[in-house]
């Protein structure tokens, strides 16, 4: 799948640096994963839910999440917000 684009990811990491080597890791899983649907999906990230319209994605022992619209048709994972866990909670995400 394609990611659109990395640039949440590293805006996140320039504030919270520890996360930089598990977003990269994601990034790179997410660049070579195949899926057709979610749950094909889930094949490859296990912990992934749907809420909302968006796939989260648990990233570094669930530290972080991610939150994406995923276009299966096109093969396209567009990121839409990369957020602690504390700031998944607040539920701030779902407003945007």
């Amino acid at each position: 799948m394609r990611v659109i684009s990395k640039r949440p990811l590293r805006e996140f990491w320039s504030l919270h640096p520890e996360a930089k080597p598990m977003l990269e890791e994601w990034f790179h899983k997410a660049s070579r994963a195949e899926a057709g649907s979610f749950p094909a999906l889930r094949e490859t990230f296990g912990s992934a839910d749907y809420v909302d319209g968006y796939t989260l994605f648990d990233v570094g022992g669930n530290r972080y999440r991610i939150a994406a619209v995923i276009h299966y048709d096109k093969q396209r994972i567009y990121v839409r917000e990369v957020m602690t866990h504390a700031e998944y909670d607040r539920n701030a995400w779902r407003k945007r």
